[in-house]
């Protein structure tokens, strides 16, 4: 069985920018936002990977 992590937290998001905490912080922050008002449930400090690759690359990643 194959362990997936499928979200990403802060520290996640400051590793793959090359940023501080507080600055990958608040890029959740509004990604998170964004997820809300189109009816998501969303978890402060954390972003669905499918969701960052999208928005940060412009690409779909399969899970599974």
């Amino acid at each position: 069985m194959v362990n997936y992590q499928y979200m990403m937290n802060t520290e996640d998001v400051a590793k793959e920018l090359n940023c501080s905490k507080s600055h990958a912080y608040k890029i959740v922050k509004e990604l998170n936002k964004k997820l809300a008002e189109q009816g998501y449930i969303t978890m402060a400090g954390r972003i669905p990977k499918v969701y960052w690759a999208k928005k940060m690359y412009g690409y779909e990643l399969s899970v599974g």
